[in-house]
């Protein structure tokens, strides 16, 4: 919005000090980390004051936890904050006319609407259910959907390569996206690159190797929707779902999202940029550089909600918050084509849910077998079962961070390491 403002501002008076300073990308990300941060801190104690007029308050199960007790009461919903800090600055910062940032966009209000309703029903209408899950899930197989429709069908959602590359991976003209330019190269020769409509996605650990969906499955493009969108639902659903798990812990899952949006960014950085992904031997996206502004209000955001989210917490996010930055993280993965990396990039959301299905699958496997069922965790998700271990929640906590921190690297190394 902001963009455009400067520009007509600069048709109408011509250049003046500082038209241009939104024409740079690390301008723009940068004083949207610092939007987020300001709204979240500023406007943060207002709403918690208004969640606790309006007692929406967290009902804690006695599950016999250290500290637990002390935790009933406090405001829950504390995701809205989450989400005032990505949409406004994402409204004043990045280009409204890019489908990327759209996509976003939509996800951030779709998956933070089914939350809201979900710790609506919990709190107001005292269901300790809340939304039944049938709903949950169909809400995000809806928004799988229509990333997996974005990916497929947009015309801005391409990846640029040379004719020869095309050619080699069966791409036709139908696939191409506007006309192929031409450079001339040092030595002489001209290469032509365009842009095309295609599944492909960056493959880790293996330079220069991409793969495309149609191909793994040997269908043809024309039923590729066939294998891609169930995919892509269930990476969307797998991340959001996994996202909510992990919120446990005071700060956990804001600080590991932190994390993994500032990495996103730097994927966006990368992909977005022709030279940097040449040299780097990644997809070259044109147009994601505005999914690094919105990284950069997902990180914002984050670091700003742990101001009142860090131990002893005066606001819970609430699944308004977790199931939106799962959905997120998820969709930014999806668009950057680094789905394959998540497992990694998220390796805490993945360990917290896996340890939840080990421990329900070996109860009643055990239940079955001997009469009595067994667990592998004293409880789960995991960081429950240091909990009961003994170990302080800030203790807890950091070290999670630790590992997600040592995650994140691992995934950026991926870069190099192939």
């Amino acid at each position: 919005m902001l963009v455009s403002l400067f520009k007509w501002l600069e048709s109408v008076l011509g250049d003046f000090p500082g038209n241009n300073l939104f024409d740079f990308l690390s301008v723009r990300a940068g004083v949207a980390i610092i939007l987020s941060l300001v709204i979240s801190m500023l406007f943060g104690n207002r709403i918690i004051k208004m969640l606790q007029r309006h007692q929406m308050g967290e009902s804690v199960r006695d599950l016999g936890l250290d500290g637990q007790a002390q935790k009933a009461g406090t405001p829950t919903m504390g995701g809205v904050i989450i989400l005032l800090a990505i949409l406004v600055p994402c409204l004043l910062m990045g280009k409204l006319n890019n489908v990327y940032l759209l996509t976003m966009l939509v996800a951030t209000v779709w998956m933070g609407a089914i939350g809201f309703v979900d710790d609506y029903l919990k709190i107001k209408r005292k269901n300790k259910d809340g939304l039944a899950g049938k709903f949950k899930i169909a809400g995000q197989i809806g928004l799988g959907i229509l990333i997996a429709l974005v990916m497929l069908f947009s015309e801005q959602v391409t990846v640029r390569m040379t004719v020869e590359e095309a050619e080699a991976l069966e791409l036709t003209a139908e696939d191409r996206v506007g006309e192929a330019t031409s450079t001339v190269l040092a030595n002489g020769k001209t290469m032509e690159r365009a842009n095309y409509r295609t599944t492909l996605t960056n493959v880790p650990f293996i330079k220069n190797s991409h793969i495309a969906y149609d191909n793994i499955f040997n269908i043809g493009a024309s039923l590729v929707w066939i294998i891609f969108v169930p995919f892509i639902v269930f990476i969307v659903t797998a991340v959001s779902n996994a996202a909510n798990l992990t919120d446990g812990l005071d700060g956990l899952a804001t600080g590991v999202s932190a994390i993994i949006a500032a990495v996103l960014g730097v994927f966006a950085y990368v992909s977005s940029n022709a030279i940097a992904a040449n040299y780097l031997g990644v997809l070259h996206l044109p147009g994601t550089q505005e999914l690094v502004i919105f990284s950069a209000c997902l990180f914002g955001a984050c670091l700003g909600f742990l101001w009142y989210n860090g131990f002893p917490a005066t606001v819970f996010m609430g699944d308004t918050g977790s199931l939106a930055l799962g959905g997120m993280i998820a969709a930014l993965a999806i668009l950057l084509r680094k789905e394959l990396l998540l497992p990694l990039l998220c390796g805490i959301f993945v360990i917290e849910n896996l340890s939840v299905v080990m421990q329900v699958s070996y109860f009643k496997y055990t239940k079955k077998k001997y009469g009595e069922g067994r667990r592998i965790f004293l409880m789960s998700p995991l960081h429950h079962h240091y909990q009961k271990k003994g170990m302080p929640e800030t203790k807890i906590v950091i070290r999670f961070w630790i590992v997600g921190l040592l995650l994140a690297v691992a995934t950026i190394l991926t870069l190099k390491l192939r």
